[in-house]
């Protein structure tokens, strides 16, 4: 029940951050989150990299089809020489994981040794 928790509060808390604070304020989000919930590294590591993977994978893929991938287009051609807007968002969505993962890992580890 607590992996389920640490999931939803990171997704949540995160969405509310990026709406005021840079990006990057998800990996204080989940330092926070995984640090107040006491998990075992992995699956606080785990927690913090499902919720941004989903967020970030629903809110780029919302975004594109709201412009009929014509920035994602552009963008994957750019950056991954390859026009796929699929790949770009699974880029986008395992970036944020990735960050938010291993500051949930910081957190719950942080919280092992106190």
């Amino acid at each position: 029940m607590k992996f389920i928790t640490s999931i939803l509060l990171i997704a949540l808390l995160s969405l509310a951050a990026c709406m005021y604070l840079p990006w990057w304020s998800i990996a204080i989000v989940a330092f926070i989150v995984a640090a107040a919930i006491p998990q075992n590294p992995y699956k606080g590591f785990l927690s913090g990299f499902i919720a941004l993977f989903f967020l970030w994978g629903v809110i780029a893929y919302v975004i594109s089809i709201n412009n009929d991938d014509v920035l994602a287009h552009k963008v994957s051609l750019l950056v991954l020489k390859v026009d796929s807007p699929m790949l770009l968002i699974t880029a986008t969505a395992l970036i944020g994981a990735m960050v938010a993962g291993f500051a949930a890992l910081a957190g719950s580890y942080l919280r092992e040794n106190n």
